[in-house]
């Protein structure tokens, strides 16, 4: 079960990413015209980072707060993710395999540019992410809220 405390750090986690959709909609939507030039590219890749830092961010909390198995290893942030999809001992899948399979491609991107500079940004392996972003960010939510949903405590009435 998802105690407050927990509850209200992925609620924290939920409305940051709004807040980053929000602030960036304006660079979002310009992208969606022509290819960026460097400055706006860089921004969009900085977008499309903290896009997936704040979905990982939800993920360890009920990794650590419910599941209480965190991944280890060189690739635990792919076994996070595809722990997330599942159901585990203590929990139903927090997001449906579809959310995960496009939360993938996120995380992919995420690697590439923590890894290179931001000048060597591809916008052709960026365009697709930064277009789906907004369908992608409404699928996260939906599952996770759906998810919140189900963990609210039973509501006793006296008969």
């Amino acid at each position: 079960m998802l105690d407050r405390r927990a509850r209200s750090h992925i609620e924290r986690e939920l409305d940051q990413i709004a807040r980053l959709m929000r602030d960036y909609s304006e660079l979002l939507a310009m992208a969606d015209d022509k290819e960026p030039e460097l400055i706006a590219r860089t921004a969009l890749g900085a977008v499309l980072q903290s896009f997936y830092n704040g979905v990982e961010s939800i993920f360890q909390i009920v990794a650590k707060r419910i599941d209480e198995d965190v991944p280890v290893g060189a690739d635990w942030h792919r076994r996070l993710l595809a722990q997330m999809a599942r159901v585990t001992s203590a929990r139903p899948p927090l997001i449906t395999s579809v959310t995960a399979d496009h939360l993938e491609a996120y995380l992919g991107f995420r690697h590439l540019a923590r890894h290179t500079y931001s000048f060597t940004l591809d916008w052709t392996r960026m365009a697709g992410l930064v277009r789906d972003l907004a369908s992608v960010w409404a699928e996260f939510r939906a599952d996770i809220q759906a998810f919140l949903d189900r963990q609210e405590a039973p509501k006793h009435t006296n008969a």
